[in-house]
């Protein structure tokens, strides 16, 4: 546990830091372009840990906490109206202030362009080391009188695109699917089916659809099965219901109660189900149907909950060994075809991140989605223990979120400057500094509303 908590912690201040350090370099960079003297750059609030200051005479600053960071320059303020009439000729040469507007909309515009800047070099170092590789996007099974089914989605088919948008693995389904989150209306499969050559579209209807989710499984919900472990018994735990049973290694799980057994995972899910209830199961045993009568013993997890166990598992085994080479793609890219996919994906998945914030604002998806430092770190760590490409993403993804939203027309953040200096463009003059500081008041008061939703929702989703 204490393991946990500590790669958690790395990993988040890891994750942070170098989101941090790209988007404050963007704005640094352009800055440095464009004439501006820098005189802070700082990585983290609070009181500096570290403070030094370096042959280009800017102030260089590491702070314990790793939630932001900024550039001081000269002639900056927190608004856009600066009184500049005290500075020097020479102070006004390299004053942010005394900049042409273009110039300060680039320095501005920098930071988050940066991110995205760094979402696509991840992207494209993932496929020249790694490439796209997944599970071929084929239906196992379809549960009955689901709403895949009921649209006519069968066992064999394979989903081609979704909305038009084409997809060769499952990981791309979900993000297609993931993006109609709290829609009303139709999903459109384009599906190559099992016993036709013919691809055809199939509308899958929606209404308001997961909304409310925290943790939405678009696939599962519309009643697809992409894949299954089969659930054949491969240990027996002694003393328990399984042995009690009569329930033995190799045998093979046909159906409970007359309900046929997909595999491994729905036979948890059935079993979990039916803590002190007796089961009527039926196995294949050397070829031949056995009927067992199997009662699941109470097991209560460390939330509380009561559920069913019996005491058997299933064989270690990996997708690459159960699927046939058929259902397993892999796509190769080298140094130069990799960096359209990688512009595509950083693009794809900005409208995604964009797009999920208006349906928060209007209320189609649940504010609790929004997710604070401690998320952030228990996903960091966990992506972090499951490989270099994977933890890769989540950095990529998450520089896309910060870069996005720091786009956003809100006061204090980049968005809201450049929204000052738009408007500067079209009536000729600064925006009022009486507006511009109630702006400002307003901007704070938003973003600590959802720091503090966002701590919130973590806090829930630890209890």
């Amino acid at each position: 546990m204490i393991l946990e908590v500590l790669i958690s912690v790395i990993a988040l201040l890891v994750t942070l830091g170098i989101l941090v350090t790209i988007h404050e370099f963007g704005h640094f960079w352009v800055a440095r372009r464009c004439g501006v003297k820098v005189l802070r750059f700082s990585i983290g609030f609070g009181k500096a840990v570290k403070t030094w200051i370096g042959k280009d005479g800017v102030e260089y600053v590491i702070a314990p906490i790793p939630l932001g960071g900024y550039v001081k320059m000269l002639g900056q303020e927190d608004t856009t109206v600066v009184d500049t009439s005290d500075l020097t000729a020479n102070q006004r040469q390299y004053s942010f202030a005394c900049k042409p507007l273009w110039q300060k909309m680039a320095i501005v515009a920098a930071g988050p362009i940066a991110n995205f800047l760094l979402a696509i070099f991840v992207f494209w170092l993932i496929n020249i080391s790694y490439g796209v590789s997944g599970i071929a996007p084929v239906v196992n099974n379809v549960v009955e009188d689901s709403i895949a089914e009921t649209a006519g989605l069968r066992a064999g088919d394979e989903i081609l695109a979704v909305d038009g948008e084409e997809t060769i693995i499952w990981q791309q389904v979900t993000l297609q699917l993931l993006a109609r989150l709290g829609e009303t209306g139709e999903i459109t499969l384009t599906v190559d089916p099992a016993d036709s050559s013919r691809a055809r579209e199939i509308q899958v209807p929606i209404n308001a659809w997961m909304g409310a989710e925290t943790a939405p499984n678009p696939v599962g919900d519309l009643g697809i099965i992409q894949f299954e472990i089969p659930a054949d018994i491969a240990g027996i735990v002694p003393g328990g219901a399984a042995e009690a049973a009569d329930l033995r290694i190799g045998d093979e799980i046909i159906s409970v109660d007359g309900r046929q057994i997909r595999g491994w995972t729905h036979w948890v899910e059935v079993i979990r189900a039916s803590p002190e209830l007796t089961l009527n199961v039926v196995v294949k045993r050397g070829g031949i149907n056995t009927d067992l009568l199997m009662t699941p013993e109470t097991a209560t997890l460390d939330d509380g909950t009561v559920i069913g166990s019996i005491g058997a598992y299933v064989q270690e085994t990996t997708l690459a060994e159960l699927l046939p080479p058929e259902m397993q793609r892999q796509v190769n890219y080298n140094v130069l075809s990799a960096i359209l996919p990688a512009v595509q994906e950083t693009w794809n998945k900005s409208v995604f991140v964009l797009d999920s914030v208006k349906k928060m604002v209007i209320g189609l998806i649940s504010v609790k989605n929004i997710n604070g430092p401690i998320t952030i770190a228990q996903v960091a760590g966990e992506t972090a223990s499951y490989g270099l490409d994977v933890y890769l993403g989540f950095l990529a993804l998450l520089s896309i979120s910060l870069g996005v939203l720091n786009l956003l027309p809100i006061p204090v953040l980049d968005g809201g400057h450049l929204l000052y200096y738009a408007i500067e463009a079209v009536i000729r003059r600064p925006v009022p500094e009486r507006i511009q500081a109630f702006g400002l008041q307003l901007g704070l008061l938003l973003i600590s509303g959802i720091m503090i939703l966002a701590m919130y929702n973590d806090v829930n989703r630890l209890l």
